[in-house]
């Protein structure tokens, strides 16, 4: 089985980042972990700042990959494009928040991504992509 992983602005500033909020760990601490886990699943890892970036990744990963966990962090209230080429892929998208989204600003409430999804896992913390990548597992089997 092969999960892409893909992550969106500033994530990769985990570790360091508001660690009250997204704890202490970098991703590439918590992707280990997830290879140790998953030893079955190939994992490929993307993460940019860039919204056509994300967008070209989800095409290029869309029809190819068995799923995707997609953290489109605060380009989640924002791109109708990336919810746009949830939609247009094969592969089914579980959006994962490290942070509770409804818990904080008010603008965070909206998702262009939740309605083309097929699951959303939030305020969990890093645990969230382990519950996605479980739920994907699951639908394959």
């Amino acid at each position: 089985m092969k999960i892409a992983i893909i992550n969106g602005p500033n994530l990769n500033l985990l570790g360091t980042r508001e660690t009250h909020i997204y704890g202490n760990s970098s991703f590439d601490q918590y992707l280990e972990r997830l290879r140790t886990l998953f030893p079955e699943i190939t994992f490929h890892y993307f993460q940019s700042n860039i919204e056509g970036e994300l967008i070209d990744e989800l095409q290029r990963t869309g029809y190819d990959f068995d799923g995707i966990v997609l953290n489109p962090a605060g380009y989640t209230h924002t791109s109708v494009a990336i919810g746009d080429a949830i939609a247009a892929i094969k592969a089914p998208v579980i959006e994962v928040h490290i942070s509770n989204v409804h818990a904080r600003e008010e603008f965070r409430r909206l998702s262009h991504v939740s309605g083309k999804a097929a699951g959303s896992i939030i305020g969990l913390g890093l645990k969230g992509y382990e519950l996605a990548i479980r739920a994907l597992t699951d639908q394959k089997d």
